[in-house]
């Protein structure tokens, strides 16, 4: 008897305390602080995030920032969470910030992603394969190069790039505008069969949209592997301490180029919502729930997994 008594006791003790440990975590933590730099892969992983967090009791809201505002804005504690760290393309900026203690990096949320310039199959195919092949060209591309929005990490690896006339490119201009600006010039240009060289990156439904090609030899600007990348999650100073269990969620995150691709689609070729769009991959795959979701709770102290299951009919 006293051995029941005794295990029944150890199991109340155990429920107040996790309880207890939950209550820890401040009302502020309710809201979710995340930023966007309007790229179309970060809009669908803040969707899927999006649905989480709502199911577990939280309130997500999403501030459109350049990615130089959103590393100050979680330099002071104005922005939560940022899922959108690609590195190593945002490696130049990223150090001064790492080195004053601007921020955290909770763990990489996408691995085996693209990120250099590319051309046009047609323009590979008249021998532009590397970025060493550019200047021999100059002409047909009109010494220039199209990137993102001003102050992107990409657009200054460029620029650094452009002002060491490497690879020969003395002369050469970066013009710079928004994803979907770029875009609709790299369309225009592709429907008349003439030469543009541009950023590109995977997860993007570009990859479909456009028969592309990836330059090789960009490595000191882009790294190794056609700028083989990895996107890592960033939260202000501490928050992981301050909101252990939406810190918790934000830890385990993690996506894959095929359902970033698939979500993107949805979005940008069929006008889907995104949030329509990240429901139905996280329907497709609810294993990724369990990950995500493991050892996190409610914001009523229960077991995630169950609450967001059922919001996505799951149950």
């Amino acid at each position: 008897m006293w051995k029941t008594r005794f295990s029944s006791m150890l199991t109340v003790l155990s429920v107040c305390a996790s309880q207890s440990a939950f209550a820890a975590e401040a009302e502020a933590c309710k809201l979710v602080r995340m930023a966007d730099p309007g790229w179309s892969d970060i809009g669908a992983t803040n969707a899927a995030a999006g649905i989480v967090l709502a199911a577990l009791g939280y309130e997500q809201r999403v501030a459109h920032l350049s990615v130089p505002i959103t590393f100050i804005g979680l330099k002071k504690g104005q922005i939560d969470i940022f899922l959108g760290n690609w590195m190593p393309a945002q490696k130049p900026l990223m150090e001064a910030q790492l080195k004053d203690g601007a921020f955290d990096i909770l763990h990489a949320n996408l691995v085996n992603a693209k990120f250099t310039l590319a051309v046009p199959r047609y323009v590979a195919a008249a021998g532009v394969k590397s970025f060493k092949d550019l200047a021999r060209f100059a002409d047909k591309f009109d010494s220039k190069i199209y990137g993102i929005e001003t102050g992107a990490p990409a657009n200054q690896n460029i620029k650094t790039m452009l002002d060491a006339k490497s690879y020969g490119l003395a002369g050469w201009k970066l013009v710079e505008s928004s994803e979907q600006s770029m875009l609709s010039q790299v369309a225009r240009k592709v429907a008349a069969k003439e030469w543009i060289v541009f950023l590109a990156w995977e997860p993007h439904l570009m990859n479909s949209s456009f028969q592309l090609t990836y330059l090789d030899g960009g490595d000191a600007y882009f790294g190794p592997n056609y700028g083989g990348a990895s996107v890592n999650t960033l939260a202000r100073k501490s928050y992981r301490a301050q909101c252990p269990n939406v810190g918790r969620l934000f830890s385990q995150l993690e996506f894959s180029v095929d359902m970033e691709n698939k979500i993107i689609n949805d979005v940008l070729a069929q006008k889907v919502d995104a949030k329509t769009a990240a429901a139905r991959q996280l329907k497709l795959h609810p294993e990724l729930l369990q990950a995500w979701l493991n050892g996190v709770k409610t914001r009523g102290g229960e077991d995630g997994l169950p609450a967001v299951k059922q919001v996505l009919g799951l149950n």
